[in-house]
């Protein structure tokens, strides 16, 4: 539950203060390139007048929506430039089923073509430690935020190192291997590279040999880079649940400092998202609305009120805004992005699996739309706090 005392409020349709980087763009797709059997990197051209609005930092996202059949998808990818280009704006994106979006780019996306794209949003990063040790896991597609954030960790700061440990189920599986290996020759003595193949051939007509990476397993990884828990190494993780599970609590065990580990999850649909720091305790399960009846809701977004109605069969606040403001930013609606996050700054909402807050963001009054229900008639949400 957040409650928080409502400010002053700005008056209808008039800014206050720098707008939040919002809205969608249409961008032009400069190149498509085939990584491995079903993952292509998406290159796309920023005009001068939208490069303010694309500036990105190692770690973000932005949300793609994609129009089929009359219907919207909206996935998340992680910004992922190459090491030579930081400035690029740049996808790499799996197919990871038929009909999604990731079936349409691996199959059908060519140059000339146009996306749809939000600006880059999210808080994925290193912490801002001199000389570190930072200790990056990657499970498949998970390297796409983290190569970029080792290049840039590596030539910020010349007296840090990068150990990156990424697991792939074949070497055929290891996108960007080219990059990093780029990356290692010009960083030879400060970056290590480590890969884990889960289902490599054994060779001789063996088959393929399962190696799930345990919790022994990464003991033995993190003893191998040299990854003593201490103030001055951190700890970024980006890949699948089961992975991101077993390497926190691998971590928790050694005594690693919470606030040096930052991770990533994949959602249901196979992109990457934020979901930083320990949730905490289980969170209220989502109720009813007030006295089963309709709620309102004021969002403040880009410093201009937007107004409607929470009905009771509505799954949560972001339906009721979207029906009259679809412009309200979502992307995975299941609580793991963090695009829809705002303030809650009057007003009480209940809300269950809010996996890209942590326990910092609630206590300082924000929720995540796409799983809030209202538990008082009036609710005022601020998205650009």
């Amino acid at each position: 539950m957040n409650t928080a005392t409502v400010p002053p409020a700005p008056l209808d349709g008039v800014p206050t203060g720098p707008p939040r980087r919002t809205g969608w763009h249409a961008l032009d797709v400069t190149e498509v390139r085939h990584l491995a059997a079903e993952t292509v990197a998406v290159t796309l051209d920023v005009p001068a007048a939208l490069r303010d609005v694309f500036t990105h930092h190692p770690g973000q996202h932005v949300t793609v929506r994609h129009r089929r059949a009359g219907a919207e998808l909206r996935r998340s990818y992680s910004v992922c430039p190459p090491p030579h280009a930081p400035e690029t704006l740049r996808l790499v994106i799996k197919r990871v089923g038929p009909g999604g979006f990731g079936d349409h780019a691996t199959t059908r996306l060519a140059r000339g073509d146009q996306l749809e794209l939000s600006p880059p949003t999210g808080t994925f990063a290193l912490p801002e430690l001199l000389g570190a040790h930072h200790v990056l896991l990657a499970g498949g597609t998970g390297i796409t935020p983290l190569a970029p954030m080792a290049a840039h960790a590596l030539r910020r700061d010349p007296s840090c190192r990068v150990s990156l440990v990424h697991s792939v189920r074949t070497s055929a599986d290891a996108v960007l291997a080219d990059e990093v290996a780029e990356m290692k020759d010009e960083f030879v003595d400060r970056l290590t590279v480590l890969y884990v193949l889960t289902r490599e051939d054994r060779g001789s007509g063996g088959g393929p040999l399962a190696r799930r990476l345990d919790a022994a397993g990464l003991r033995r990884l993190l003893a191998a880079v040299d990854a003593r828990p201490g103030p001055d190494t951190t700890f970024a993780l980006c890949g699948p649940p089961g992975l991101i599970d077993t390497a926190r609590q691998v971590l928790a065990e050694r005594g690693a400092d919470p606030s040096l580990v930052r991770w990533e999850l994949f959602t249901a649909g196979g992109t990457a998202q934020r979901a930083p720091e320990p949730a905490g305790p289980a969170p209220e399960p989502a109720g009813p609305a007030p006295e089963a009846g309709a709620a309102r809701v004021t969002a403040l977004l880009d410093g201009r009120r937007r107004a409607a109605t929470v009905l009771p069969h509505d799954p949560a606040l972001l339906d009721a805004l979207l029906r009259t403001h679809p412009d309200v930013p979502y992307a995975c609606r299941e609580g793991v992005c963090g695009s829809c996050r705002a303030k809650v700054l009057s007003g009480q909402v209940t809300a269950d699996r809010q996996h890209a807050l942590d326990e910092r963001d609630r206590a300082d009054g924000y929720t995540l739309v796409c799983r809030a229900r209202p538990r008082t008639p009036e609710i005022t949400l601020d998205f650009d706090a």
